[in-house]
């Protein structure tokens, strides 16, 4: 790489540098417990105008701004508030038009006289969209054309030099998350209305896939009745892959489960003249069962806690599907 001068590392121990990091790592801890103390009703006002918005919550900012911008509109709309992050260069040169009246402006600026980011207001004023100020100088023009401030003010950066972005930014993120997770509590949304939102992510199927969801039924469903012969429970374990099957009584009622671990152990009692004898003699009573509407991580909890490898899904009573383990890890869900 061609720089335009020639670096030479600093010859510090590791005790030094460390030192260095413990030290920007508590002062912007600082920062944060300085901000929550001054914060007050601004951020609650904040929350109720998010979560009424009818529209969305266009975050704007520029330079560091900007990136902790694009971070808390991914917040925002990860939390069921539609968002979207404008760039406030591109939103004075036409992307001004994806801004309706029904949104709300939240715009970042730590000076609060970013040039790019004040040209975007009076098309926010004209439509009578509101703007959230999230700016470290409540004095600052973005202050006074805001509708709601927060004070994002830190006594200094916390880098060495005191001139990057790094507790500013830090406190920015803070007051992201913290007005996105109000918002959140104000709309009531549940873990389920989240994972609807990140169906692709692991998160997304241990909330979202049900047992119904990754069961075998119907055909795929290995059943057998109480009075066959051990010989004919066999054939349902090997057919079904399951290494298991449903044990039932004439009005198809679950009696138990009959594995291969109990074939082996009813085998070496019996001897091969068992094949021949009623299955309901060799069956475990009593089998865990899981209802089809569980969600397929409580499945997970419970052949783990019970070292068993397939589960028996029932409904009244009845066997009507069977989950194994492996369906459930292929799925993503552990």
């Amino acid at each position: 790489m061609n720089l335009p001068y020639e670096r030479e590392e600093k010859k510090l121990s590791s005790e030094e540098l460390l030192a260095t990091g413990r030290d920007i790592m508590l002062k912007e801890a600082e920062a944060l417990r300085s901000a929550t103390e001054r914060m007050g009703g601004e951020m609650a006002s904040a929350a109720h105008l998010v979560s009424r918005c009818r529209g969305r919550i266009v975050v704007s900012g520029l330079g560091k701004s900007g990136h902790v911008g694009r971070k808390t509109a991914a917040t925002f709309a990860s939390l069921g508030v539609p968002a979207f992050f404008l760039h406030a260069t591109e939103g004075a040169h036409g992307d001004l038009g994806m801004v309706c009246r029904e949104d709300v402006g939240y715009f970042l600026s730590n000076s609060g006289e970013t040039q790019e980011l004040i040209a975007l207001i009076p098309y926010f004023k004209r439509l009578g969209a509101p703007i959230i100020a999230v700016t470290g100088n409540p004095e600052s023009t973005l202050a006074r054309e805001a509708d709601i401030v927060l004070n994002c003010h830190v006594e200094s950066e916390a880098d060495p030099l005191k001139l990057a972005p790094t507790s500013s930014t830090t406190l920015q993120m803070a007051l992201g998350d913290a007005v996105a997770g109000m918002s959140t509590l104000l709309l009531g949304l549940q873990k389920e209305d989240f994972a609807l939102f990140h169906p692709g992510g692991s998160l997304g199927k241990r909330l979202l896939l049900r047992v119904s969801d990754l069961m075998g039924s119907g055909d795929r469903m290995p059943i057998t009745k109480q009075d066959a012969r051990v010989r004919d429970a066999l054939f349902d374990i090997t057919s079904k892959g399951y290494g298991a099957t449903a044990i039932v009584d004439d009005e198809g009622k679950l009696t138990g489960v009959f594995t291969d671990g109990d074939l082996r152990r009813f085998i070496e009692k019996e001897g091969l003249e068992g094949l021949e004898l009623p299955v309901f003699r060799a069956m475990t009573k009593n089998p865990r069962v899981i209802g089809p509407e569980r969600l397929a991580v409580e499945a997970v909890r419970i052949v783990e806690e019970w070292e068993v490898s397939a589960l028996i899904v029932v409904q009244d009573g009845k066997p009507i599907g069977m989950v194994h383990i492996h369906e459930i890890l292929k799925a993503g869900v552990a």
